[in-house]
């Protein structure tokens, strides 16, 4: 009985081994490289499962460890991914052969959370070519002129705040991401739905769309832990059954959506801001649309418009403060392209500040705001690498892209760990590898609300050096030390600088 006991359990020990094992030679079958130490079960995902190290900077160490290779396999748990590490290969997987890897990877369950589900990010097909055209029409050149207008009382009311703050004082101490998340917040509100966000009201600022966006995206071990189910195990949030949008936040937007169109449909008011723009495509198409999909359209400028940027401007705001010359020099153009728009903030004024488009594209390159991106094949297809190696993709294959490592690499860079705004300069850009700098993506799903993005961060800088100067704090951690808040990066310890008026 003893023995017949034993043989069954060592009978499942093999059968559960065999299981958690079998892709471990799927690389090797087809000739790619692969990453050494995969694990029965968490593949190459040990350091992250463990919490050593975020999936950004594991991929980041995959890209550099494999210098030599134009691709390299590894095992995502049980699931064989594929890293693709040259420029030419990243441009047939996003734009040349996008027909072949059109899907992003991360996924949301519509029963869970239906409002993020369609989010043209996370949808696929019609709804995403509807969607996408939909938020292409609110971010076009014309109607970003419309939205400008409420962009500029948000700034005004980012002076106010800090004014405030030096109020018989020198200079403030601040942390950078803390401030513009205000900011980028408050831009939400009042360019999404011309609503007052509270988020330069200390008095309410319980209740400001500052606090309920940090409630949905400050980092935290449990908003770190939903991210890291829903996107790098969603097989795992489906048995759990976890939704990641909170059931506070859908109703918000929910009753916001249905209350701002209802009025909007009837009266006929006219405001600056997203939902204008979407009631009057409505009456374009002649056709009234489902008040979920805009609600889900609103929660998507709020998400999009907020995390990220703000994220954007903290390290921009950083790298400004570290190199006083080169916020002199971005001063300098802010103050003489103001000064022939009588001192007003105008759309062609920001157009005009090319030294500080070239400004943002150092600091995203430097620390990208996320450090990869991810797309899953659709359609078989054969990769190949200038070094001979040749993948047959399979349908359902997760394929990564490395921004992090491309954008630091000195096959593509000069000094790539220097910051050099210069680089990005009108003689000089051209030679730079398109698809090693990636801040936005690219393709036909590179992000719709890069624009927006763009003109928000641009009226923020402007705004803020026309009138102060950022010096580093000893509160900031040097040298830079990145950590990951979900997917996207932040300084350990904060982005402190010293806010004083010039």
């Amino acid at each position: 009985m003893a023995v017949a006991f034993v043989s069954l359990i060592l009978g499942v020990v093999i059968i559960l081994y065999l299981y958690l094992t079998k892709n471990f030679k799927y690389w090797q079958k087809r000739g790619v490289p692969c990453v050494n130490g995969a694990l029965p079960g968490v593949g190459h995902m040990w350091e992250f499962v463990i919490g050593k190290t975020a999936f950004a900077e594991f991929c980041r160490k995959i890209y550099h460890d494999n210098k030599d290779h134009s691709m390299v396999g590894f095992y995502k748990f049980l699931e064989p991914t594929l890293m693709v590490r040259e420029p030419e290969l990243v441009k047939t997987v996003m734009q040349t052969s996008f027909t072949h890897f059109h899907d992003n990877t991360f996924k949301i369950n519509p029963d869970l959370d239906p409002l993020l589900a369609n989010n043209p990010f996370f949808t696929y097909g019609e709804k995403w070519v509807t969607g996408r055209k939909r938020l292409a029409y609110a971010f076009s050149s014309m109607r970003l002129k419309i939205l400008l207008e409420s962009v500029k009382q948000v700034c005004g009311e980012l002076e106010n705040y800090l004014d405030k703050k030096l109020n018989k004082v020198e200079k403030v101490e601040i942390e950078l991401k803390d401030l513009f998340a205000k900011y980028t917040a408050q831009v939400v509100a009042n360019a999404g739905f011309s609503a007052n966000g509270f988020c330069f009201d200390d008095k309410k600022e319980h209740e400001s769309f500052y606090e309920m966006s940090k409630a949905f995206l400050e980092p935290s071990a449990m908003n770190n832990m939903m991210f890291n189910i829903v996107f790098l195990m969603p097989w795992l949030g489906k048995v759990l059954r976890l939704n990641f949008l909170p059931k506070k936040l859908d109703r918000f937007f929910r009753k916001l959506v249905t209350d701002v169109m209802k009025q909007r449909r009837t009266s006929g008011m006219q405001r600056n801001d997203f939902l204008q723009l979407m009631t009057e495509l409505e009456r374009t198409e002649d056709d009234k649309f489902d008040l979920e999909i805009l609600a889900s359209y609103a929660l998507s400028f709020f998400v999009d418009g907020y995390e990220t940027s703000s994220s954007a401007l903290s390290f921009i705001g950083f790298h400004l403060a570290v190199y006083p010359e080169v916020q002199k020099k971005l001063r300098k153009e802010v103050m003489n392209v103001l000064s022939k728009y009588n001192g007003i903030v105008t759309y062609d004024a920001l157009k005009e500040m090319t030294y500080m488009d070239q400004v943002i594209s150092e600091s995203q390159r430097i620390v990208p705001v996320g450090g990869f991106l991810s797309k899953d094949c659709t359609e078989a297809f054969e990769l190949k690498g200038s070094d001979g190696v040749v993948c047959s993709v399979e349908p359902g294959t997760t394929i990564i892209i490395p921004l992090h490592g491309l954008q630091e690499d000195s096959c593509y860079w000069e000094n790539p760990h220097v910051f050099d705004p210069d680089r990005f300069s009108p003689d000089r850009k051209h030679s730079i590898e398109r698809f090693a700098f990636l801040p936005f993506g690219e393709g036909p799903r590179m992000c719709i609300g890069m624009r927006m993005a763009l003109l928000q961060i641009k009226a923020c800088l402007a705004v803020l050096l026309r009138k102060y100067s950022l010096e580093l704090s000893p509160k900031m951690q040097m040298p830079l030390k990145l950590k990951i808040s979900h997917f996207l990066y932040a300084p350990v310890g904060g982005a402190w600088v010293y806010i004083r008026p010039i």
